[in-house]
């Protein structure tokens, strides 16, 4: 059976079982990139920033299409211990984050009907406890927002964005779904999950693994209960950021 509201316990950190870590969104945190945040997620921290490149891949040329790709790093000291930068290219981890990055990101996007220019994501993880690469997805949907706006008017074509992304992570620890899991939570999860969405309620990719020991539909499905429920918190705070 699962838990019910009033069954929720708190937290390591003192939450509710279905409560996100506190979120703020900084606007425009490096002045010389067309876009901008840096995201804080409870004891996470990832500046995000987006650069309107001229050019696209190679594939792409010739084509009049725009495209978006994306980067993460995590800075050495972002965690209790120092991590070798990756200096001969993304390890499979992060070229795993990098990949889902740029997946979530496109389909914030309308169309790549504005010429060969490129909205290239950086993602570089300040500080970790958790949750870094749906922190980052979070916060560079609202630097690429702000860089769709540059272009438009520096460039003049009519702003690609449509709509907002976000997303979030779930899990089971204890035997309890619960929301947005710190790094003590996350080590220790039975089950493990990120959830990416697209304003209002469409989902862009689930990632769900059973760490501990499976998991039943209807975990699966109040999972996926706390996501909505955390992600549209997360819309609420990127439309107050960006004043719509």
């Amino acid at each position: 059976m699962l838990p019910c509201d009033s069954d929720l316990m708190p937290r390591i950190d003192g939450r509710a079982a279905d409560e996100l870590r506190s979120i703020k969104l900084e606007r425009g945190a490096n002045p010389y990139a067309e876009g901008s945040c840096l995201v804080y997620m409870g004891d996470t921290r990832v500046m995000c920033t987006v650069s309107v490149n001229d050019g696209v891949p190679a594939w792409r040329r010739g084509s009049g299409l725009g495209w978006l790709t994306a980067e993460y790093a995590m800075l050495p000291r972002a965690t209790t211990e120092r991590t070798a930068r990756e200096r001969q290219g993304p390890g499979g981890r992060t070229a795993e984050i990098q990949r889902l990055i740029g997946r979530s990101l496109r389909a914030a996007i309308r169309d790549f009907e504005f010429g060969e220019f490129t909205l290239q994501v950086d993602c570089d993880v300040l500080q970790a406890d958790g949750g870094t690469r749906t922190a980052a997805i979070t916060g560079a949907a609202v630097a690429v927002a702000d860089a769709c706006a540059w272009m438009e008017r520096e460039r003049g074509v009519t702003s690609p964005f449509e709509s907002l992304v976000a997303a979030v992570s779930v899990g089971i620890v204890d035997d309890e779904p619960r929301l947005d899991l710190c790094y003590g939570e996350d080590k220790v999860a039975q089950v493990d999950a990120n959830v990416v969405m697209a304003e209002p309620d469409r989902y862009v990719e689930v990632q769900g693994s059973a760490e501990g020991r499976p998991f039943s539909r209807d975990e699966f499905d109040r999972l996926l209960e706390l996501a909505a429920l955390g992600v549209s918190q997360l819309f609420a705070e990127q439309r107050r950021v960006l004043g719509s």
